[in-house]
């Protein structure tokens, strides 16, 4: 069954205004839909039973679509989403693609217009400087908790495209690690209102935060991330860490080996396919990381344990 967002047959997607690419990633920020949703819920407790509001994260599909100098945009993939940063996370999952390499490959990036000009917020399409058709694939379902690969072939591709990090990246105190949940808390405010949504950060190596992404997926909020540091010229992320909220996947880890990034950081539990790509692409992969104690999995000689 289908769940790809419903088209009109004469929506088309028009340039979009904004005259840099920053900006249009900043242009992305601003609130076209909200990230949360109210609610009444029924509240069953020992004292008794009651009704009051509560919030929802936002979780909606959105198509990304491709297209280059006289070429038909083309859809790439759909994914559930919460809306906000969708330019970001259009150009962050296309890197993660091999579709888009860095800022210079970006022309301009657009919601959809509908057939009486009205925006269609849950259509994106970027237009790439160079004829990119023959290497669409397009994927017809929705990418939800993954980016939809696996495997040890996965590896194989990804380590086509991606030189190994060994070596490289900083050295980084224990207690930073140690202060990475309370860094992240400030900024997760879609959090604070539902309890229910995943947040990516980059950290210096001093521990400060450079910038960070929400989304109901794991991997959309990297995505956006990654993207927000594309847009900017940020990448790649060999000095920084890269800090997640949730469990760490193998999505996650070859997202972050495909930005440059060299220290991953997770809050809850990692897998076996995410430890072995780390180990593979060099990267320091660390899970567990709260209540003042951390698992180092991965490249242990990055963090200072006598800091």
């Amino acid at each position: 069954m289908s769940t790809r967002p419903p088209m009109r047959a004469r929506s088309a997607c028009g340039p979009n205004p904004t005259r840099s690419i920053v900006g249009m990633a900043r242009r992305s920020d601003a609130p076209v839909r909200r990230a949360t949703q109210r609610v009444q819920v029924t509240v069953v407790e020992p004292d008794g039973v009651h009704r009051r509001p509560d919030q929802l994260a936002t979780e909606e599909p959105m198509e990304i679509r491709l297209h280059g100098p006289g070429e038909t945009p083309l859809p790439v993939a759909v994914t559930l989403r919460t809306p906000g940063n969708d330019f970001e996370l259009a150009v962050g999952f296309l890197h993660a693609e091999g579709l888009v390499a860095s800022v210079d490959d970006v022309v301009s990036v657009a919601y959809c217009l509908g057939p009486d000009g009205e925006q269609e917020y849950n259509v994106v399409t970027v237009r790439h400087r160079r004829r990119v058709a023959e290497q669409i694939t397009p994927r017809p379902f929705v990418a939800n908790s993954s980016c939809g690969l696996c495997g040890k072939a996965t590896l194989d591709e990804i380590e086509q495209r991606c030189d190994s990090l060994a070596g490289l990246g900083p050295r980084i105190a224990a207690s930073v690690v140690h202060t990475l949940p309370d860094l992240l808390a400030p900024g997760q405010t879609v959090f604070a209102a539902t309890g229910g949504i995943h947040a990516a950060a980059r950290v210096t190596a001093a521990g400060e935060v450079v910038a960070l992404r929400e989304d109901v997926g794991r991997h959309n909020a990297l995505d956006k991330l990654i993207g927000h540091a594309l847009f900017t010229g940020a990448l790649p992320l060999t000095d920084e860490i890269v800090v997640v909220s949730g469990r760490l996947g193998f999505e996650l880890v070859q997202k972050a080996a495909l930005a440059g990034a060299t220290i991953i950081v997770a809050i809850g539990a990692p897998s076996s396919l995410a430890i072995d790509a780390a180990r593979r692409f060099g990267i320091t992969a660390v899970a567990f990381a709260r209540d003042e104690r951390a698992n180092i999995y991965t490249h242990a000689e990055r963090i200072d344990t006598a800091r």
